[in-house]
């Protein structure tokens, strides 16, 4: 069958490891320049910018210019959706990278995924919300919707829905997690959230890492807002 999207070429684009390596360098959601960009690939500056050509080709990644300098950033948030749930398939196939160390536990816990939170935290907090009607629909078919409750809750701990609202943006889209193979929130309310906790010093990024880092204060917070029924 030969009508339909070509998924062999966006899969020949991330399968190649220094282009995948460049697009999970990315999943931070930060603009890097081709010197970072081929440092993240582990190759020379010449050969990533032919790779760089290939994948803003293929409509995987947008430049900038600013200045001297050339900026490189996922196109868009379903770019980023799309390598975490191949991630997660790759995580639930035994497909694993060998390295381990401090860097993993706390990526699995919390960390960014292209503006959002994901992990154990970022699971959490969708699961919180589906669980005190704040939002409903079906999370493995990315169908949610904030509810008027929702509303109310969040306009309390300080999210500005009108914005939200007025962006094109989807407010609710669900992510499919690579650590905890579960969904977690994105979209611009995911965003908004995320900008929230650091915003309030709850949370840092971590350097050289996708990890997010909640201080003790932040994370006793952040445990109350989302309570499970476990506890």
């Amino acid at each position: 069958m030969k009508e339909g999207p070509d998924i062999a070429q966006i899969g020949a684009l991330i399968g190649d490891p220094a282009r995948a390596n460049m697009l999970t360098a990315l999943m931070d959601g930060r603009a890097l320049t081709a010197t970072e960009l081929a440092e993240a690939g582990g190759i020379t500056v010449q050969t990533a910018s032919s790779h760089l050509a290939r994948l803003e080709a293929g409509g995987l990644l947008v430049q900038r210019k600013q200045g001297r300098h050339r900026y490189f950033s996922l196109s868009d948030e379903s770019v980023g959706v799309l390598l975490e749930s191949i991630m997660g398939f790759a995580e639930s196939r035994g497909h694993s990278r060998t390295r381990t160390g401090p860097k993993e536990p706390a990526l699995r816990k919390a960390r960014i995924c292209y503006d959002h939170l994901a992990g154990d935290f970022g699971v959490r907090l969708l699961d919180s919300l589906f669980l005190d009607g704040s939002v409903t629909g079906d999370a493995e078919e990315d169908i949610l919707e904030l509810t008027p409750l929702g509303e109310t809750r969040l306009k309390k701990i300080g999210i500005d829905l009108s914005g939200l609202k007025s962006q094109r943006r989807k407010m609710c889209r669900s992510c499919l997690d690579w650590s905890e193979r579960r969904a977690h929130l994105a979209g611009s309310l995911g965003k908004a959230l995320l900008d929230l906790f650091l915003e309030k010093g709850w949370a840092r990024r971590s350097s050289g890492s996708r990890a997010i880092l909640f201080s003790p204060e932040g994370e006793r917070q952040f445990l109350g807002l989302f309570p499970l029924a476990d506890g």
